[in-house]
């Protein structure tokens, strides 16, 4: 396995390229255990760095291992990539942000998380307060969303400014008005100072009809890979972990483009000893495939 994840680094090298060509990408970063990790404990955590990106009609998932969760991780991963990034509030995206020149885009999930968490923490008999307003507001943004989901990015851009922003006014307007009232350390609070402190991001997804309202594509993109981790629990090499990292992005990236992944994995394998050049190697990018070819094979 770990020979099968480094044969196939030419095809991550290509898919990486078309990923930071884009304009538009997502990150979302989780823990993983690398049990011989060269100056690091057993139990200590590395990470495994999700970024989800590329053209519409050519989309990339890809995965990658580091030590680290720091702020020099999204700088490498990032390296020439200018446009929209897209995150959580981890404030570990914020150097590359301002090194790159890109715009930053927030996860308004997030923020609806967070009001849904101060709602539950109030129990039943707590009469309906700040954190159920925000909830019910967030909501409203999202039922738009619901109705846009099949328009054109100008289509989708036009319904956004004519029904979601009077929403955003109104959200910005009460938000003013709570943010004094509700003590910070609170479980509504802390939802409120959230949205106040990411409100920048958070409605920027307004300025193109591209853009998402939130992360949940990089999340669900590296939900699969949490899955299996609490099978598998942990790598035992650097090299079984980066191996695991490129698997996991062809399997991705393959479903991603409507390709079935075992189908994908036994042609690449077959084919990809064959590619001499950087076309034939491209040509195996599951982006560049026919669908209907992979299922002959």
């Amino acid at each position: 396995m770990i020979q099968s994840g480094h044969r196939v680094q030419p095809i991550i090298n290509l898919l990486r390229d078309r990923l930071l060509a884009y304009d538009i990408l997502q990150m979302d970063e989780t823990p993983v255990q690398v049990l011989n990790e060269p100056g690091k404990t057993a139990q200590s955590k590395s990470y495994i760095w999700l970024q989800r990106g590329g053209p519409p009609d050519q989309p990339v998932v890809l995965y990658d291992y580091d030590p680290g969760r720091g702020a020099g991780v999204p700088k490498r991963l990032l390296e020439g990539f200018k446009g929209t990034l897209q995150t959580d509030g981890y404030d570990g995206y914020n150097a590359v942000v301002a090194v790159n020149g890109l715009m930053h885009l927030g996860c308004m999930a997030h923020a609806r998380r967070k009001f849904s968490e101060a709602v539950k923490a109030q129990g039943r008999n707590k009469k309906r307060g700040k954190a159920h307003r925000g909830l019910v507001l967030i909501q409203k943004l999202y039922r738009v969303e619901k109705q846009c989901r099949k328009l054109t990015p100008e289509e989708r851009y036009a319904r956004r400014q004519k029904h979601a922003r009077p929403i955003l006014d109104e959200i910005r307007a009460w938000l003013d008005d709570a943010l004094p009232q509700v003590p910070p350390t609170s479980a509504a609070g802390k939802a409120l100072n959230y949205l106040h402190n990411e409100w920048d991001k958070l409605i920027r997804y307004m300025d193109d009809g591209r853009l998402e309202i939130d992360n949940n594509g990089a999340e669900n993109a590296i939900r699969p890979f949490v899955t299996g981790r609490k099978n598998w629990m942990f790598s035992a090499s650097v090299k079984g972990v980066k191996a695991s990292a490129n698997l996991y992005s062809l399997i991705e990236t393959a479903k991603a483009n409507g390709l079935e992944p075992y189908a994908y994995l036994r042609y690449l394998f077959t084919e990809l000893p064959k590619a001499e050049t950087v076309e034939a190697i491209e040509a195996l990018l599951p982006g560049n495939l026919d669908k209907d070819l992979i299922r002959i094979c």
